[in-house]
């Protein structure tokens, strides 16, 4: 029997309503969304279904908006499905809402660690002065050789490795625009800014990670029912122990993504079902391989795929 995966989104994946649908028809959805508003004080749960797409894309918010939508879908796959996973992992905020799925932090832990974490990466840098970009069809040597050419005393570096052909660069500003000016130089056209606050996944988040250390050391982690493979390292960790450090490597680490992906199919993986809003990760996933089957569920239609 092929083994599968359950993979969680991260960051971008976001939406407005996103839950609503799930919560308005299983208590065990609702009850989520009601313990990540009792755990931050705020009615979390209103700006994800009623929230505009400007408040749902401050990163502060966007963090626990998207782990608490994650657990939601999860706890109704949990009720109304046979469906069991034998490995986990998550895009970069998404390693969050496998590791609760996993057992090793609790939700309401995991929901304030990651709020706190989002206001963390957005103050590491002030605005504008770092960005990222998507680099397609550059080979990983090629776009480490180009960001060493751009950096100039200045820092820019791959930070997500999605799938083949698409990697994320993040850094100072001027040097992510430089590094976009030489890749189309040598001929690479593909090259563009990414909408986002703060240059994640890159040697300015330094600061992040100092402080996200300081909030993990006082949350607990509990024995781990399965594996996560990790973003920092793409290997499958089962030891708790393990944690909160590669929490904090991954901050400053690039995602390892596709080599997740890769480790997972090598240790017998065969379908990958994303768990959470969005279909990001079905969509790198295909590009990574073709020989697993690939779902998404985040609302009733994509349960019904698995319960009828």
């Amino acid at each position: 029997m092929g083994k599968t995966a359950f993979i969680f989104p991260g960051q971008g994946s976001q939406y407005p309503g996103m839950g609503k649908e799930l919560a308005d028809a299983f208590p065990v959805a609702r009850q989520v969304f009601e313990e990540a508003d009792d755990a931050l004080g705020v009615k979390l749960s209103a700006t994800c279904f009623a929230g505009s797409e400007d408040e749902l894309k401050l990163t502060a918010t966007t963090q626990p908006a998207i782990l608490t939508a994650s657990i939601a879908v999860l706890r109704v796959v949990e009720q109304e499905t046979g469906l069991k996973a034998d490995y986990l992992a998550g895009h970069s905020l998404g390693e969050y809402s496998a590791l609760v799925c996993s057992g090793a932090l609790g939700f309401a832990d995991a929901v304030r660690t990651v709020r706190a974490r989002g206001t963390f990466m957005q103050e590491a840098v002030p605005v504008g002065t770092g960005t990222m970009a998507a680099m397609l069809g550059i080979e990983k040597e090629m776009l480490e050789d180009i960001c060493r050419e751009a950096a100039q005393g200045e820092i820019v570096a791959p930070a997500n490795f999605n799938s083949p052909g698409q990697i994320v660069i993040a850094g100072h500003s001027a040097a992510v625009t430089r590094a976009i000016e030489i890749a189309k130089g040598r001929g690479f056209r593909k090259a563009m800014l990414l909408p986002v606050s703060a240059p994640f996944h890159c040697a300015l988040m330094k600061p992040a990670a100092e402080r996200l250390a300081g909030v993990l050391d006082k949350v607990a982690t509990n024995p781990m029912k399965l594996p996560v493979v990790a973003n920092a390292d793409a290997v499958p960790n089962s030891d708790n122990g393990r944690v909160k450090e590669l929490l904090v490597a991954q901050v400053c680490a690039p995602v390892l993504w596709e080599q997740s992906v890769n480790a997972m199919v090598g240790q017998g993986v065969e379908k990958f079902v994303e768990i959470g809003p969005g279909k990001v990760l079905s969509g790198l996933v295909k590009r990574i391989t073709k020989e697993v089957e690939i779902a998404n569920i985040e609302d009733i239609a994509g349960l019904k795929a698995f319960t009828a």
